[in-house]
């Protein structure tokens, strides 16, 4: 639904961002007082210049003049005083906004199901979660409370302007209108221009995050020239739109100059006139370009500080939206998933990950407790989406899916997982020591725990051989580590939780042969006592599974044990196993 009213928006986006601040609702009071305060004592020092030269210098009264320098003094320190504590207090509110909004989005981010990362690049949520909210700590330095600290100003400069002389006033506001004309045309120039500088910063962040991320294929596939023109059509774009704010600034200040230059060439030459006719005192023409300058700056910077709040609500405007993405889990459960027997039941589940497009095709299957079932299927056949449905990572269309017969919506979902064990085939490792990365800094899992896993496990010994040990920093991704050493350290990763159900994505599909056996008594080990769900890659890892299901095409065709499935000629899992066997023969010949 569109809404006409485009400032209507803004304004509610305003008070969205400005409830934000609720929590700190002391310090907004502070600063706004010291915004009102601000105001009167800037204002007082050209008055005090006016008093001094019309009561005191013209009359010879040394005595009062330095009590006067004495009290302009005093305004002058108490006026910067009060300006460092509203500077600091306005930038310390917005710190404290954006960093309880940084938590708030990140954490938004992490409950959000996995539809939302396969649609949503990672830069657009970097940009999000870093750019956006850095920016909407600018509508409180220097949006909001300046704005009203500068209004403040502003009347009470044309207050004692009035009271000074209100003829000599209206001459000098008459080039006013020309001030905000063009601090309108300049306000909207650099809103448009700063809108496509937030969009092209997202884009160049979700390309850069894409890019270092995947470097390894680029340089594989010998891509640099290619992806190094995309990033240079990207980079102008953005540094176009920087220029066409720069451009703006560079008319509109000049602009300015010359009619505050105007403004204080009528004040002279109407001011001069009115002192030899004795309609206005020296002090008066002494003090109004001062006022002038007070009148100008605020209105002047005004322009370029409603712009900043407008940027600040275009980014709160994306934040928000981010946060009201209502793309997660329904948590309705109300059953603690605990001491799980792991008897798994899926009764006729279709699933599609795309409305139409079904994956799953009444898949019904039953899996008992302590047993192990292994899936094998061609690419697509949707091996991976039972693993994905079953933990909850996308909601179930269509079917029924129970644990211990209850239906896996009933059980609260944290619960649900913390039961559920995942070894994937891409391994993913964090930047950080590889007990952090084993414990995930769950504080609750003892370094003995760990030890003892990875004892159990088989990967002790490997997990010593690093320098630093179980304090070994990984690199991003794991990069320093072979495929074979960071599989290892997921399976302790895996049992450490002590799961009462676990699964293996493809686990040992790009393992060495070497490595193999190592990683082949690790599975052995952690599917002991377990219910357990292997995907498998190699056949000849499955042959000791209760049971074996081949998918293709989101359908079950076969179901049984390896001899059984060997036993039918046509098969689909005895022509998978001869061609795998084949391929296996042809390469040891």
């Amino acid at each position: 639904m569109s809404i006409p009213n485009k400032n209507k928006i803004d304004f509610l986006l305003l008070g969205r961002v400005l409830k934000t601040a609720k929590p700190y609702k002391g310090l907004f009071i502070w600063t706004l007082i010291l915004a009102v305060v601000l105001a009167p004592v800037a204002t007082i020092r050209p008055y005090l210049v006016q008093t001094m030269v019309d009561d005191y210098i013209f009359k010879n009264d040394l005595g009062g003049l330095y009590w006067m320098g004495v009290l302009f003094i005093g305004v002058l320190i108490l006026s910067g005083i009060l300006r460092y504590l509203f500077i600091y207090s306005s930038s310390l509110l917005g710190q404290n906004v954006i960093k309880d909004l940084r938590v708030r989005v990140f954490s938004h981010i992490t409950s959000l199901r996995l539809t939302f990362f396969d649609n949503t690049p990672i830069g657009t949520s970097t940009t999000r979660t870093i750019n956006d909210i850095e920016t909407i700590n600018s509508v409180f330095t220097q949006g909001v409370m300046t704005i009203i600290a500068d209004l403040f100003t502003l009347f009470f400069v044309f207050a004692l302007m009035m009271y000074s002389s209100w003829q000599l006033t209206l001459v000098c506001l008459t080039t006013i209108p020309f001030m905000i004309g063009a601090s309108y045309v300049f306000k909207e120039s650099v809103k448009k221009s700063y809108q496509k500088v937030r969009k092209q910063i997202s884009k160049m962040n979700a390309f850069l995050q894409e890019r270092i991320s995947g470097m390894r294929i680029i340089q594989i596939f010998n891509a640099e020239e290619q992806e190094l023109k995309k990033f240079g059509e990207i980079n102008r774009a953005y540094t176009q739109a920087n220029l066409n704010a720069i451009f703006a600034y560079a008319v509109f200040y000049p602009v300015v100059e010359i009619i505050s230059a105007t403004s204080l060439g009528l004040m002279v030459w109407w001011g001069a006139r009115g002192v030899i006719s004795s309609e206005i005192s020296l002090g008066v023409l002494v003090a109004f370009p001062i006022y002038l300058s007070m009148l100008f700056r605020p209105i002047r910077m005004l322009a370029d500080k409603f712009n900043t709040l407008q940027m600040g609500l275009v980014a709160a405007e994306r934040v928000f939206t981010l946060l009201d993405t209502e793309d997660k889990i329904k948590d309705t459960g109300t059953i603690k998933a605990k001491d799980l027997d792991g008897h798994i039941r899926f009764d006729d589940v279709s699933f599609s990950y795309v409305l139409g497009q079904k994956v799953l095709k009444n898949v019904s299957f039953e899996l008992k407790k302590g047993e192990t079932m292994a899936i094998v299927g061609s690419t697509g056949s949707g091996k991976s989406t039972i693993i994905n449905i079953l933990n909850r990572f996308y909601p179930l269309t269509e079917g029924k899916i129970t644990i211990d017969d209850v239906e896996i919506r009933d059980y609260e979902l944290e619960s649900l997982r913390s039961r559920i064990a995942l070894v994937l085939q891409d391994v993913f490792l964090f930047s950080g020591s590889v007990i952090q990365n084993i414990t995930l800094m769950d504080e609750e899992i003892t370094r003995e725990e760990v030890i003892d896993a990875a004892k159990t496990i088989g990967a002790h010994e490997f997990i010593m051989r690093l320098p630093g040990g179980y304090d070994f920093e990984v690199m991003e991704r794991g990069a320093t580590l072979s495929m074979g050493q960071r599989q290892l350290i997921s399976f302790v990763r895996a049992l450490v939780v002590d799961p009462d159900i676990l699964i293996l994505d493809e686990a040992t599909s790009s393992i060495d042969p070497e490595t193999e056996s190592v990683i082949q008594h690790a599975i052995e080990t952690l599917i002991e006592k377990r219910t357990s769900i292997i995907i498998a890659h190699r056949l000849s890892t499955i042959k000791h599974a209760n049971q074996i299901m081949v998918l293709s095409q989101g359908e079950i065709m076969e179901r049984g044990t390896h001899k059984e499935l060997l036993r039918n000629q046509d098969g689909h899992y005895r022509q998978l196993y001869e061609m795998q066997f084949a391929s296996t023969q042809k390469a040891a010949g």
